[in-house]
């Protein structure tokens, strides 16, 4: 069940409280993944991401260092982290550029707040952890017609335009 609307905004920030940061209003849609190169890039058996329009998330103190690093796609990702204590505070993947921010869930001041809406990449999951069955689980990625809420998919309508239009500026670079 997604966070009550009330329960917003949330804060959140690196360990060093450099980098401090606010979502504005609920993510699109959480996902928790499984995939090899997330459990490599958080040193853990999964990553925890709330998938938020950049516009809803406001910077309040510090300025992340942009580091680029690679990703299974081959395009590879932005991911923020503090310059000072080097915490990842989100990302920023090639597909949708810098429109949709990756927010490290475990960085929010209250993390309790945003459980997983899906479980993806299970085929490649550590063999120990168990996912509840109330939560939605898929091999590899999904369809977000299938998983997401209305609303979430109404907001998707809205940055699909501009997501085009980073994706059109990023081939008349290349020309």
């Amino acid at each position: 069940m997604p966070p009550a609307a009330s329960t917003f905004p949330l804060e959140g920030g690196c360990d060093c409280r450099y980098l401090r940061y606010r979502m504005e209003t609920a993510p699109l849609f959480v996902h928790c993944c499984h995939c090899h190169w997330c459990q490599r890039e958080s040193g853990a058996s999964f990553a925890l991401n709330a998938m938020i329009e950049a516009d809803r998330v406001t910077l309040l103190s510090g300025t992340p260092d942009l580091v680029d690093t690679p990703s299974e796609s081959g395009l590879g990702q932005q991911i923020a982290r503090c310059p000072k204590c080097r915490i990842a505070v989100w990302s920023t993947y090639a597909g949708s550029g810098p429109i949709v921010r990756f927010v490290r869930v475990g960085t929010l001041d209250e993390p309790e707040l945003l459980p997983p809406d899906i479980h993806i990449f299970t085929a490649s999951k550590q063999s120990w952890v168990i996912i509840p069955a109330t939560i939605p689980s898929v091999p590899e990625y999904y369809h977000c017609e299938s998983h997401w809420p209305e609303e979430s998919l109404t907001r998707r309508q809205v940055i699909l335009p501009l997501i085009a239009a980073y994706r059109a500026s990023l081939l008349d670079r290349r020309k």
